[in-house]
């Protein structure tokens, strides 16, 4: 049974990727739920479908935070997020937040959008201007039933 040195070298390629997924992996792909030094606030949203703990908070295309926290508010049947801010981000109190995808393949995120109150949000509080995540399946749905109505 002989080798080539091609198949040698693929063989040895293959390994390196899946010894490098394995890493990426035992490492939590990246996500970390270490609270550091900044300061958490709460936003209670109808859907948090695709977000996680460990998902970004994004303002303006820039990571800010982490998803510390996903619970179901049972007497609203809202889920409340918990969210970890760099600390020396101030946050208008008029801000609002939203679920927002990278596109269609991509994953879902957690993105800030700053108001412009001249008072920030002091840590521990609420976000209370929130919007769900859209799932694009009922979205579709909606679109061809309307579709087959019309024609």
């Amino acid at each position: 049974m002989s080798e080539s040195p091609g198949e040698v070298i693929a063989g040895a390629a293959t390994l390196a990727v899946a010894i490098g997924f394995f890493v990426y992996a035992a490492q939590g792909g990246g996500a970390s739920t270490a609270t550091g030094d900044g300061y958490d606030l709460t936003a209670s949203f109808r859907s948090v479908e695709g977000i996680s703990v460990g998902s970004d908070v994004r303002l303006a295309g820039v990571k800010v935070g982490t998803v510390t926290g996903l619970d179901l508010n049972r007497q609203t049947f809202r889920a409340d997020v918990t969210l970890n801010l760099t600390g020396d981000l101030e946050v208008p109190e008029d801000s609002s937040i939203a679920i927002s995808s990278e596109g269609l393949l991509g994953g879902n995120f957690v993105e800030l959008v700053p108001g412009g109150s001249p008072f920030n949000l002091e840590p521990g509080a609420e976000i209370e201007d929130t919007q769900g995540a859209l799932s694009l399946l009922g979205l579709l749905a909606k679109f061809v039933s309307s579709a087959s109505e019309d024609g």
